[in-house]
């Protein structure tokens, strides 16, 4: 059975995820055959440069030898088991671990197997809280202009991007919206490596307004990926801290995207010196392997919920998978691998290279208005005007020309919008760096041109 088969198999059946189906007459489905390391391969032979890890999730690049005998052991040992009064070694193996690396403060964990659900259990968990210690009044959410924390109905509430939440705004939750950082498109004529954050005054603004009201603020710390890789100071998080503290809103990190070595560190709020009373983590936790995530928080907020049955008071949430001894035996092994092999150290240097080549390359163009990096993570914003800053129409859908030529020449891109990124696996090395580089300037080349 051929290529075409498969793709009018797979049209025949399957609706893809975040993609609007009738684009795929053009462009059909990529069949894949195996992976390894950053490449994948699809069934004629044809290799693509994995350099946005998969949706952002594979950490260690794709059929990691470790991690496929971690799995393999636990899957002749432990499957499943209901998380409810039972628990497992390999649980609390992981749970030991991540004490071990996490931000000072969080040390109680709870289950879930994806990232929105992280999400939604930490709004829950927060709105409890209060209401069991007395402040019944706060019942509020605030989260950042452009944010994106998921897309069930109470993370795609948080989240701002219109793209995916524009037509059920009728049906979402009202959110305290804060304006968040725009380094690129400071109105303050500020630079992001230079600034005292003057535009956190509009988060003090909207604190003053609705801070007794509110149970919690939920942030992607430092980098606002889907809404185009936007990169912000740590400052701006230790003004939060104390803003939180002052007000008693508990701050929630969505460090799904940013967590595992992503940004240079272990967690995007270890540039901080701060720590947040909840933070989610999904995608790298398993190193992409399996669904799961984890909701983890502080002692203090555990504390509230600690009292005898008949009170009513235990967190009543719940996920047939919490647990999974599959997804703990991957994200112990993911652990062992950054310790071992000195992964995000290394990582680190080659970002400096990565930034170093695509700033050479890319800079200078005349549609090019910023290069903006964070640990590997490189993005380029293409406008239509450097001077003025003015996007392209969106109705051109310049990165996604730019997409569609980059997959013929072997790498895998999705842009976001016109914000063309890297967000490879921490294991990529400088000679797949130069190749993925060049075909991307290549490809952007031939449609800013065009």
């Amino acid at each position: 059975m051929d290529t075409k088969y498969w793709q009018s198999e797979d049209l025949k059946y399957i609706w893809h995820p975040c993609s609007q189906m009738k684009d795929y007459e053009e462009l059909p489905p990529i069949v894949v055959d195996h992976a390894k390391g950053i490449n994948i391969y699809d069934i004629d032979g044809k290799c693509y440069k994995d350099v946005v890890s998969s949706w952002w999730c594979n950490l260690l690049g794709h059929c990691n030898s470790r991690i496929n005998n971690a799995i393999k052991q636990q899957l002749d040992t432990l499957e499943h088991v209901i998380f409810a009064n039972f628990t497992h070694k390999t649980a609390i193996t992981l749970c030991q671990k991540l004490v071990e690396v996490l931000p000072k403060g969080l040390c109680k964990f709870n289950f879930a197997d994806n990232g929105s659900a992280s999400i939604e259990m930490a709004m829950k968990m927060s709105f409890q809280y209060h209401q069991q210690t007395g402040n019944t009044q706060k019942k509020r959410f605030m989260a950042l202009t452009d944010a994106y924390h998921g897309e069930t109905i109470g993370a795609l509430s948080v989240g701002a991007c219109d793209l995916y939440s524009e037509i059920y705004k009728p049906i979402l939750m009202d959110i305290v919206r804060v304006q968040g950082p725009d380094c690129y498109r400071c109105p303050y004529c500020k630079d992001r490596d230079n600034c005292s954050c003057e535009c956190f005054e509009k988060a003090i603004e909207t604190f003053e307004q609705f801070g007794e009201e509110t149970c919690a603020i939920l942030v992607e710390p430092l980098l606002q990926g889907s809404a185009g890789m936007k990169i912000y100071p740590p400052l701006f998080l230790k003004k939060l801290r104390e803003l939180c503290d002052k007000y008693n809103v508990h701050l929630i990190a969505d460090e799904i995207a940013t967590g595992y070595g992503r940004t240079g560190k272990m967690f995007a709020f270890d540039h901080t010196g701060v720590s947040p009373d909840i933070m989610c983590l999904s995608k790298g936790l398993t190193g992409g392997y399996m669904p799961m995530s984890v909701c983890v928080t502080t002692q203090e907020i555990y504390d509230a919920f600690y009292a005898d049955y008949l009170t009513g008071k235990a967190f009543m949430h719940s996920h047939t998978y919490a647990g999974n001894p599959l997804g703990c035996s991957a994200g112990i092994e993911v652990l062992n691998i950054l310790k071992d092999e000195n992964i995000i150290e290394t990582a680190r240097k080659r970002a400096g290279y990565f930034n170093k080549i695509i700033k050479e390359k890319f800079l200078n163009l005349k549609n090019v208005g910023e290069v903006r990096n964070i640990g590997l993570i490189n993005a380029i914003e293409l406008v239509k005007n450097k001077e003025t800053k003015e996007p392209f129409n969106s109705k051109l859908r310049t990165g996604y020309q730019i997409y569609k030529k980059a997959l013929n020449r072997g790498v895998l891109l999705r842009p976001l919008g016109d914000v063309i990124y890297f967000n490879p696996p921490l294991i990529i090395e400088e000679e797949d760096m130069d190749f993925v580089t060049d075909v991307a300037l290549e490809c952007t080349n031939e449609v800013l041109n065009s």
